[in-house]
């Protein structure tokens, strides 16, 4: 699939997936669609588990009953980042940006190779859930489960949502402006 049909047809898949393993040839290239996105000096912060062993998956699938995707996913990727990052720069480190880096190549990945997926963050950060799924995989106390991506094929077809028009969200030179020059 051409880089930007992947990115037109990339979108948030919550719905029904269908049983079908995805093989882990396909799911080390979606990590190494990963491990190629930028990061802060090169720092290259993220780490990733992949999750495919079914006795695991239906322990962290009984964890989100409202999303069809986590429930039925055969596969999931959990993205990594430090407790206590170092700096890499003039005090800051970017391991945020990294990540979301990292996984937004993943997402790109995993539509160009047919399946769906969504971003799941928010879910981790209440109830103490990343803890508990950090618990499950077995990460070391210095380590922090940032995001986690449910894989399968979609057992439905989702459009992408709508988007804002370029006029309303880019603008060339300076803020709000027309084709013309800022003054």
């Amino acid at each position: 699939m051409d880089l930007f049909d992947a990115i037109n047809q990339r979108h948030s898949y919550r719905g029904p997936l269908l049983a079908d393993p995805v093989p882990r040839t396909d799911l080390r290239r979606i990590i190494q669609a990963g491990l190629q996105a930028p990061s802060g000096r090169n720092a290259q912060t993220t780490e990733f588990i992949i999750i495919d062993d079914p006795v695991l998956l239906a322990k962290l699938q009984a964890m989100h009953p409202a999303n069809q995707a986590m429930q039925q996913a055969p596969a999931m990727i959990a993205c990594l980042i430090d407790r206590q990052p170092a700096a890499v720069y003039e005090g800051y480190n970017f391991q945020i940006e990294d990540c979301a880096a990292a996984v937004e190549n993943m997402l790109l990945a995993i539509t160009a190779l047919g399946y769906a997926s969504v971003w799941i963050d928010g879910w981790l950060r209440l109830e103490q859930r990343a803890d508990r799924v950090a618990q499950l995989l077995m990460l070391p106390t210095d380590k922090k489960l940032q995001i986690l991506l449910p894989i399968g094929r979609p057992a439905e077809h989702w459009p992408q949502k709508e988007r804002k028009p370029f006029a309303q969200r880019a603008w060339f030179n300076c803020y709000g402006a027309e084709e013309t020059p800022c003054q």
